[in-house]
């Protein structure tokens, strides 16, 4: 009988590392996904005002930094990285709080990276206004689209911003 406990444990242990490395492979794909966004980008956002993105690979291909302007706002800055299962970001808000999110692809072919609020530095309370959630959708090569939501006081706000890659 103590075999058998031991073989359905090994069993067990077994399978929760395929699924471990299955999820890990698919942040690993996700990742090579935005990586595939480096270089310069732009669009409009749901106003037809202009705005603009780029994405940068940084510290030893673990880090992908996007920097995005929006007509009339501050330059933003978002930091995107493998953890574990998922995609994580840190946002740069001009309004001086730090929101963290994220994403845990499905499958390795991805269409969309859907970031989830986890919390925030400097933020004081959920009610004060900040990045609750990002969507990146990848159309295609050339064209993504990015839908941030801005939380405050309970109320949702999407930005949407329809961005292609920039060529020279």
């Amino acid at each position: 009988m103590e075999r058998y406990k031991i073989g359905a444990v090994a069993l067990l242990v077994a399978l929760a590392a395929s699924v471990s490395i299955g999820a890990a492979s698919h942040s690993a794909a996700a990742f090579k996904k935005m990586q595939s966004l480096a270089g310069d980008w732009t669009g409009k956002d749901e106003h037809g005002m202009d705005a603009r993105t780029s994405f940068k690979i940084i510290v030893a291909n673990t880090t992908v930094m996007e920097t995005l302007a929006v007509s009339g706002m501050e330059e933003m800055i978002t930091i995107y990285h493998v953890d574990g299962d998922a995609i994580t970001l840190v946002h740069y808000c001009p309004t001086n709080n730090q929101p963290r999110m994220r994403a845990v692809p499905e499958t390795e072919n991805i269409q969309e990276l859907k970031f989830s609020f986890e919390g925030a530095g400097n933020l004081p309370s959920l009610s004060v206004g900040h990045q609750h959630q990002l969507t990146i959708w990848f159309e295609d090569n050339n064209h993504i689209t990015e839908t941030w939501i801005w939380r405050e006081k309970g109320h949702d706000s999407p930005m949407v911003f329809h961005l292609a890659r920039k060529t020279n």
